[in-house]
């Protein structure tokens, strides 16, 4: 039996498979768990006609809606849409309430949060307080002026790592994030009005997951505090990873870190010592214009980083499948798995297919 089979994960869909996902499911004695359960269509660089990658958007929402429908709990990391389900949405199932009478741990929508995905959250809310005949206007409290303490402050090794020429320029972008977050920090955090935790009479139940733990059917998911979705200061935002615990095995979900792109990040992976690690790659079909050669490098170096903890398995995947060159991209993270005896693989080879990205 597989560490994931002991854990009870399923791997729902992921972009090895042809639609932008991450979705897993963790089967418990009170139902699945759902965590991330949404689905995009890959970009337009994606060497698949519109219309087949709507279909495998639509085909990824059918396998994620069915295990939806049975979920005890949904675990929602952040507001991209392929990580969670917008009802109504081009491709979905006609389901006007796939939320109704579960419990949602979903990434707090009031801090460490960017201004799209503070919107997104709110229509959601919206959208799932409406198909209870409920409206978001009755959940919504004044603003909070809170200390909203700087996430780089607490990344040492990135820090202090050194980027020779490239420097002066990591200097100049980190100045101008740093005074990013302070303007969210003090304007958008401390004066938009925060949406409360809710739970309604058909049993739908929403709390925030930022750095919490929830005890469901015998296992145990850790929900991180917020890490930045990317590079320092980056301006998709943030997401909450989580771990899996259960009969004494743990499972890591980075959600999006792409790579890890941060040394601390692929540390606190590593530290933890987990079974299996569910690793989001670094977006190489944005190489060389939105992702540099210098943060390329950090990524791979933080996923051997991660290898060399010697996990049982890890799955990587999400960001990474969406281009043909990807494994010589990052040949020397599968060159450190071989070495170290870590199988590294895909979520489509889990299920005993080659990425589709490879097929193409």
């Amino acid at each position: 039996m597989s560490v994931l089979e002991e854990l009870g994960i399923r791997l729902i869909w992921f972009d090895s498979m042809g639609a932008k996902s991450s979705c897993v499911a963790v089967e418990t004695a009170e139902g699945p768990v759902v965590i991330d359960p949404g689905a995009s269509k890959m970009q337009p660089s994606y060497p698949l006609p519109s219309e087949e990658k709507l279909r495998l958007k639509s085909r990824a929402l059918g396998e994620i809606y069915g295990w939806l429908r049975n979920a005890r709990a949904v675990v929602i990391t952040h507001y991209h849409y392929d990580h969670y389900l917008v009802p109504g949405e081009e491709g979905a199932p006609p389901d006007p309430a796939p939320y109704r009478g579960k419990l949602i741990i979903a990434k707090n929508p009031n801090a460490y949060i960017n201004e799209s995905q503070w919107r997104r959250a709110r229509e959601l809310f919206s959208l799932i307080l409406g198909a209870s005949g409920d409206r978001l206007e009755g959940h919504l409290t004044g603003p909070r002026r809170e200390d909203f303490p700087d996430p780089f402050d607490n990344l040492p090794l990135a820090s202090s790592a050194e980027f020779g020429d490239y420097a002066p320029r990591r200097r100049e972008l980190l100045a101008k994030g740093r005074k990013w977050f302070q303007r969210l920090a003090q304007g958008l955090w401390s004066s938009g009005p925060w949406v409360e935790e809710f739970e309604l009479s058909d049993g739908t139940k929403v709390v925030w997951g930022d750095g919490r733990t929830f005890e469901i059917g015998g296992v145990r998911f850790e929900i991180l505090g917020p890490w930045f979705h990317g590079l320092e200061y980056d301006r998709t935002g943030w997401v909450t990873p989580v771990v899996v615990r259960g009969g004494g095995r743990a499972a890591f979900i980075t959600s999006d870190v792409m790579g890890p792109e941060i040394e601390d990040y692929a540390e606190a992976v590593a530290s933890a010592r987990p079974d299996a690690v569910i690793l989001d790659g670094p977006p190489t079909y944005l190489f060389p214009f939105m992702l540099n050669r210098i943060n390329l490098e950090r990524a791979v170096e933080n996923a051997i980083r991660i290898v060399e903890a010697e996990p049982e398995l890890v799955v990587y995947d999400h960001h990474l499948l969406r281009e043909r060159r990807w494994r010589e991209r990052v040949h020397r993270v599968f060159a450190a798995a071989e070495r170290e005896g870590v199988t590294l693989t895909t979520a489509a080879e889990v299920h005993g297919s080659r990425p589709l990205i490879d097929t193409l």
